[in-house]
Parts: structure tokens; C-alpha cells; sequence
């Protein structure tokens, strides 16, 4: 019998349960759709930036440790925050008054013709520091990990709002018709999981699709060696024949329109995202700039090679999480020194390579690469919550922090606001999280207030009624 009469001697159930050769398998939402609702849009406004590598330090880095020095800590140790630095502050774990302050022990030194200072623990990225735009003036107030990260993620505290990546590939589409706009690389599971990730309320074709780390990035990609190429796109025209006649009666499921559109995508990638993923054409000093020669470094310096492998095909938006699972990433409550000197050293390296490597091909131009995280930590020791005795650690700061953007239209070599002289409040040019994400819609070309959806009701945009493109304006200057 012929595959066409196989075909219509099937009922649906049958076909769809017999037919789909691994496919449903790689059924992930953020595919590009077949009535090209991810075809590549003209910003609206002049854009420096055409896409966005995010790097997430999962747990929260420690900005005073790292990109913010704070001398008066050293004077102060030991004793309890001064009353003229305010109080009344949220803490996941520390009352203030009660916690004795504790200075830095890292060495800062001043980097590149800027004098950007910068921890002995990014000595590596130090080395592009007239590549940077350190904003020290950063905050929010989700205090906990899941309330912090949906507000860096999602400009919203609670679950359900659409993540930046999908709010970037909804208002622009993608530059590569055959991988998906919006990619995902993960260490582990997330504190406040795939809802960082997620299209929320738009349209399930704007989610972003998670490439695994060992084995196969993506699942089921290849063709069965048994189903010739004629044979499979006979099956996959006729699955889509039935699909859009059962999506016509349901037009208003999105989910339903983006695993449907996922099995032409997968079509097309079965030769785009092997050759993607595919590393073993880079030259040996390409691996060793990344640190993949380094079991250290290997691990993250193979995600930021990807990413710049898929910015250079057209991919929108990439999202790299530092940390995650059971180590939980940057978040040290308790010696602090050695998880930031484990997590540091696991990322430094890499992300230098990263930027020198974009820079070299002429891509950092129209790129904006960010690196952040959940919060920034406490002047003082943490609680002690885990009752070990050690306090040598820092509890969360969500009121003063540190993030910072290079490339993609930004000049580099600068500091953008400033935390008070302890590093607990944000206090000149304060940058809450709905600013951050104004200034990456405004590099690429969008306006934060008039990208909306309208949902429940009323028009919904990644930054609530706030966001301000003033920052955008100095990161340019």
C-alpha cells in the first residue's frame, strides 16, 4: 500500500499516533509558526542592536564583591549599618540591625583607559572593560529568589507575565526561518523555573526553547534512518492538513497553533541545528578562548560558544543561566568567598571569550550582551539561617545592585548610577528593573510603551506603566 493510501485509510487518532516519527517529541512552543508570525519585522524606532545575549547569574552575585568597591566597609566591620543609611529593609533571612557588617576581601584593581574598577574575580572580562556599561544603581524589591527573578525576567513578581525574550521575539520576529527566535541554555533547574522563559500571555510560539546540555541539544531532531526525506514531508503535509482543519474550530489556542507549527520546524532544522550546535569545526584556539579546554570553564565556555554561533545565524535572543539545581548557583549565605570563586571562575573565562570573539567578528557592534542576576547581596553577614555557625556569607539586596550591558550600540568604558557608600540602596540614577528592560527595547529599536498585548481585558507591555528610556540615552552618550 502506498503512503498516500496508508494515509487516508487512517483516522486521525491513528495517524496522529502512528505518524509523527519523533516529532511530537520536539513539539516546543517557541518554534517558528508556518503563517510566518516570526518572520523578521522592522523596528520601529533607529536600533543599535539587532540581538540579546542575556547571562543570568542564578542566585545573585554579589555586587560589592565584584563590580561595586566599597571602602567604608573595611572601616566599619563588625559593627552593626549605621541608623543614617536607613532601615526598615526586607531581607530573605537577616534582620539588619543584628547583623554585624562585613567588608570585601577581593583585590580591585583599575582595567582598560576607562579605569573601570573591578574584582580580582573577573579578571578576565576586567580585560574588556572599555567594552562596558557597568550600571551600579539597580533595583527592585522581590527579596526572595522566585520574586526576584520573575522581576528581572519578567518585569513582574508573580508568575504569568511573558519573559523578555518572548516580549523581543514578539515585537520583531527572527532573522533564521529555520531555528527557533528565542533559545534557552540552562546549568540546572531554576528557583523559579520555566516561567522565566515562558510566553505567558502572548501567543505560545514566543516561548523559548531549552537546548539540553549532555547529549543531543534537541531531542528527536533527526530524520529515522527508515523514513526517506520524499516520504516524511508526504506525512508531515498530510498531519498538517488534518492539524488545520482541527485548529480552525480552535483558532484561539495558541498552544494548539504553536505545536502545530513546530512540526514544519522541525522539518527544517533537522540540518540547521546540528550544524548549529555542531562545535567541532571551531579551531583549537577558539576552544581554548572560551575555556572549553578546561574542565573549569568547559561547561559554560560551550554555551557562550553557541550563543555567538547562533547570533551569527540570526537568532533574536539567547538566555545562558549561570548556577542551578542543587549547588544553587551564586546564592552564598555562607562562604561566600568560595562560591564566588567556583562560580566566578566557571564563567569568567568565557564570557571574555565571548565578547573578544564577538568583537573580532563584528558582531559585538549589533549585539547587546547583559550580564546580571537576581539581586545583588548585603553589606552585612547573613542570618545564619542554616545554623552552621558560619557567617561568612551575604544574604539578598534587591535595593542596590549590579548589572552590565556591552555592545549593541552601547559605549563602553563608563558607570551609570551609584549605591550608597556601603552598597545597600541604589541612590543616584536608580535603575529599577522596568528601566533595565526600556533600555534593551530601545537599543533594538522598540518602544517599551507601545509594544502592548491586549489580554483580560486591557493592554498588557513588558514594563507594566513604568520604564524609563533615560538610561537607553546615557548608555548611547
Amino acid at each position: 500500500m502506498s503512503i498516500e493510501e496508508r494515509t487516508h485509510s487512517f483516522n486521525r487518532r491513528d495517524f496522529l499516533s502512528k505518524a509523527g516519527l519523533g516529532f511530537g517529541a520536539l513539539a516546543a512552543s517557541s518554534l517558528l509558526a508556518a503563517d510566518s508570525t516570526l518572520a523578521p519585522k522592522q523596528p520601529p524606532l533607529p536600533a543599535t542592536a539587532k540581538n540579546v545575549i542575556f547571562l543570568f547569574m542564578h542566585g545573585g552575585a554579589s555586587h560589592i564583591d565584584t563590580f561595586d568597591r566599597k571602602p567604608l566597609l573595611e572601616k566599619l566591620s563588625g559593627q552593626p549599618v549605621p541608623a543614617s543609611f536607613g532601615g526598615g529593609l526586607d531581607f530573605q533571612f537577616t534582620k539588619m540591625e543584628q547583623a554585624p557588617i562585613m567588608p570585601s576581601t577581593r583585590t580591585f584593581r583599575h582595567y582598560g583607559e576607562s579605569g573601570l574598577e573591578i574584582s580580582d574575580l573577573f579578571e578576565n572580562v576586567a580585560e574588556h572593560a572599555d567594552d562596558l556599561a557597568v550600571i551600579r544603581s539597580c533595583h527592585h524589591d522581590g527579596f526572595t529568589h522566585v520574586l526576584a527573578q520573575n522581576w528581572m525576567s519578567t518585569g513582574w513578581a508573580r508568575v504569568g507575565r511573558p519573559s523578555v525574550g518572548s516580549w523581543v521575539t514578539y515585537g520583531l520576529g527572527t532573522e533564521n526561518q529555520d531555528l527557533p527566535a528565542f533559545m534557552v541554555m540552562l546549568d540546572g533547574p531554576l528557583k523559579a523555573g520555566p516561567p522565566l522563559y515562558n510566553s505567558g500571555f502572548l501567543p505560545a510560539v514566543y516561548q523559548g526553547t531549552v537546548l539540553r546540555n549532555d547529549g543531543p541539544p534537541i531531542l528527536n531532531v533527526h530524520r529515522p534512518e527508515a523514513v526517506s526525506a520524499g516520504d516524511q514531508r508526504l506525512l508531515l503535509d498530510a498531519l498538517g492538513d488534518l492539524n488545520q482543519r482541527h485548529l480552525a474550530e480552535r483558532s484561539d489556542d495558541s498552544e494548539l497553533s504553536a505545536r502545530l507549527a513546530s512540526y514544519e520546524l522541525a522539518f527544517r532544522m533537522q540540518t540547521a541545528a546540528p550544524e548549529m550546535a555542531d562545535l567541532t569545526g571551531e579551531t583549537p584556539a577558539t576552544a581554548r578562548l572560551y575555556g572549553i579546554d578546561d574542565d573549569a570553564t568547559h561547561s559554560f565556555g560551550v554555551q557562550c560558544l553557541r550563543a555567538r554561533r547562533m547570533v551569527e545565524r540570526g537568532v533574536r535572543f539567547v538566555q545562558i543561566y549561570s548556577g542551578g539545581g542543587p549547588g544553587l548557583g551564586w546564592d552564598a549565605h555562607n562562604e561566600l568567598n568560595h562560591n564566588h570563586e567556583t562560580m566566578a571562575g566557571s564563567v569568567d573565562k568565557p564570557i571574555a571569550g565571548l565578547l573578544a570573539d564577538l568583537k573580532s567578528r563584528g558582531l559585538l557592534d549589533n549585539t547587546l550582551v547583559v550580564w546580571g542576576g537576581d539581586f545583588g547581596r548585603t553589606c552585612f553577614t547573613d542570618g545564619d539561617e542554616f545554623g552552621t555557625g558560619n557567617r561568612n556569607g551575604r544574604d539578598h539586596n534587591p535595593y542596590g545592585f549590579t548589572i552590565w550591558m556591552a555592545g549593541g550600540g552601547v559605549k563602553g568604558g563608563k558607570v551609570v548610577g551609584t549605591t550608597d557608600e556601603i552598597g545597600l540602596h541604589a541612590i543616584d540614577d536608580r535603575a529599577h528593573v522596568h528601566d533595565l528592560h526600556a533600555t534593551m527595547m530601545t537599543l533594538l529599536g522598540l518602544d517599551h510603551k507601545d509594544l502592548t498585548y491586549f489580554f483580560q481585558g486591557r493592554d498588557f507591555r513588558l514594563t507594566d506603566v513604568g520604564g524609563s528610556n533615560d538610561l537607553a540615552e546615557k548608555l548611547r552618550a
